[in-house]
């Protein structure tokens, strides 16, 4: 069985839970944050629609700085629930694939991608932002949404897919982005 390429017009960027409160505990968080802000920026960049969620905001704090940065006119969405798709506003924008990121892996980022496989949409979770406390949950967390139909990606691979060729600026920008 082959996987579909992710097409621009087809994909939305989906970033679960990268706050601050998370900092101290998560496994690679400072890679994970680094990897979320250059997807965030190469969303903007290839016009992808984002969905940002916040856990609990009041006890975890906000979207970290050095991804808030880069979400000028995109709401964060406050939840409670587990699952991204269970937050108020969730909107994929009419978009049937969807990249995901966030944290973690094994909670937040598997139930909001089980949810979203089981609506129909196509699911690729980007193992270089996407962490655990425990490398074994981020792991688990990873196996379990292959197992349920979605596939692991990377920030180079998805960004270099989305954009289909070089010679443009958009691929000026991702090329950026990426050194």
């Amino acid at each position: 069985m082959s996987a579909p390429l992710l097409e621009r017009g087809r994909t939305a960027l989906l970033v679960v839970d990268v706050q601050e409160g998370f900092r101290p505990v998560i496994d690679r968080f400072d890679e994970v944050a680094r990897a979320t802000a250059i997807l965030v920026q190469g969303a903007r960049a290839l016009g992808l629609p984002m969905i940002v969620t916040e856990q609990y905001p009041k006890g975890l704090g906000p979207t970290i700085p050095e991804v808030a940065e880069h979400l000028d006119g995109v709401d964060r969405l406050e939840k409670t629930a587990f699952p991204a798709t269970e937050a108020d506003g969730f909107d994929l924008a009419g978009r049937d694939q969807v990249l995901v990121c966030g944290i973690e892996t094994h909670i937040c980022v598997h139930q909001s991608a089980a949810r979203l496989l089981a609506a129909g949409a196509e699911v690729q979770v980007v193992q270089d932002a996407v962490s655990s406390r425990t490398p074994a949950n981020r792991e688990v967390g990873l196996r379990r949404i292959e197992e349920a139909g979605g596939r692991r990606t990377s920030v180079e691979m998805a960004l270099f897919e989305l954009l289909g060729g070089a010679g443009t600026d958009e691929f000026k920008t991702i090329q950026r982005l990426i050194k």
